[in-house]
């Protein structure tokens, strides 16, 4: 086996985020014909306890625990280096250490980078490494170009500053590393249009889903009162793009859906809701659960799952899991990016709050059964990890792809 040097921000498990999910299951997937050093940061003192876990995974591996408060603070000395902030948050002496010393002494043949703010660890380190590879997943300079654009002084000048700084560090890993990867076929094509020079060295990598997890047969405890219609929300409730979404969603979606049925409630399950999030527990009707143990009953149980996504980079887990689950499913046209599924047949798309709150109601009546198990079929067809995954093999034995990122590959 090859040996290989993993970096990634967060400790790849559990999965109960979006980067989390996609780490883990390239992490899994990796081992199967590589040797693994994993380095990571620990930014929740809870996923300590499933430190073992992942060591088990690995030939060497080392957590790096920061604490966000004090990160938070550090980081603030980008101010002074030029960096972006988002790099310096996630910088730690002792996992660059660590890096330092497993380049030097174990020699991996391949690097595989899991997000841009890790790249600064090797990217003035690297040696004879057959593969580097950095998997961007979103073009994150846009997702603060977005924040920038939509939010008031002084922030948005600190967002103006993060989007030029990670788009100049965004720059220097397509021009220095072997292969750039993205989650979808758009986020693909977009950062290869920023970087034409480097295009043939820009890939998507698409998200799948655990479809055996998230199987729609097994029996899930109902989380909801009986009666009534009950919309569902799951993810990170501190992260701004879904606390955007649960906030249009109540205080401008379900009320135009409770006209027409009172009864309708809408759940917001997801660790870490951020205050505006808690505070719509005053409207009536919205539930805001903080974490819970296991999304999956939420899901199967809820009348539909929204995606009322306005700011959203790369895929949508949140709908992934949701079509598995073969529940109907309300999406954006942001949330439905790099998911292949026919709007209509397989999930409901609107952009407009009129349209998200009358997709609501077909999703939740006779309709939504339909579209909840094609979405499951469709899932299983083109979103089954092992099926996703593969696009990583070609890259890191260097083999050529027949189709280049502009013509649309996945």
């Amino acid at each position: 086996m090859s040996k290989l040097l993993f970096l990634t921000q967060r400790i790849p498990y559990p999965p109960t985020k979006g980067e989390k999910i996609r780490q883990l299951q390239i992490l899994r997937h990796l081992r199967q014909s590589h040797e693994v050093y994993l380095g990571c940061l620990v930014d929740d003192p809870r996923d300590l306890e499933h430190v073992p876990t992942v060591q088990a995974m690995c030939a060497d591996s080392y957590f790096a625990a920061i604490d966000r408060r004090r990160a938070s603070i550090a980081c603030l000395r980008g101010l002074l280096t030029g960096e972006p902030l988002s790099v310096t948050f996630y910088r730690h002496r002792g996992l660059a250490g660590w890096v330092r010393r497993t380049l030097r002494d174990v020699r991996p043949e391949i690097i595989f980078v899991s997000s841009s703010n890790m790249a600064p660890y090797v990217l003035d380190q690297r040696g004879r490494e057959r593969v580097c590879l950095v998997d961007l997943a979103d073009v994150d300079s846009e997702k603060w170009r977005a924040y920038a654009q939509s939010g008031g002084f002084p922030m948005n000048r600190v967002h103006a500053r993060e989007w030029r700084r990670v788009a100049a560090l965004e720059a220097r890993i397509a021009r220095d590393c072997d292969w750039s990867t993205l989650v979808s076929a758009d986020e693909a094509e977009l950062f290869a249009g920023q970087h034409p020079a480097e295009a043939a060295r820009i890939r998507a990598v698409s998200n799948g889903v655990d479809h055996a997890y998230f199987d729609p047969a097994l029996p899930y405890a109902r989380p909801f009162p009986d009666g009534g219609l009950h919309f569902v929300f799951t993810g990170t409730m501190d992260y701004p793009p879904n606390v955007d979404a649960v906030v249009w969603f109540a205080e401008t979606i379900l009320p135009m859906i409770r006209r027409s049925r009172p009864d309708a409630a809408f759940h917001i399950a997801g660790s870490n809701p951020a205050p505006r999030v808690q505070a719509l527990t005053a409207i009536q009707g919205v539930f805001v659960t903080g974490r819970v143990p296991d999304m999956r009953p939420y899901i199967a149980n809820a009348s539909a799952a929204v995606a009322p996504m306005r700011i959203a980079r790369g895929v949508q887990n949140k709908v992934l899991e949701a079509m598995a689950m073969a529940r109907p499913t309300v999406v954006t046209s942001d949330a439905l990016s790099g998911i292949r599924a026919a709007p209509g047949r397989e999930v409901l798309l609107a952009d407009t709050a009129e349209d998200f709150a009358a997709a609501c109601l077909v999703a939740a009546g006779p309709e939504g059964e339909a579209i909840g198990d094609a979405a499951r079929r469709r899932v299983l067809q083109d979103h089954t990890w092992p099926e996703c995954l593969r696009g990583f093999d070609a890259l890191l034995d260097r083999a050529p792809l027949a189709e280049p990122v502009h013509a649309g590959s996945a």
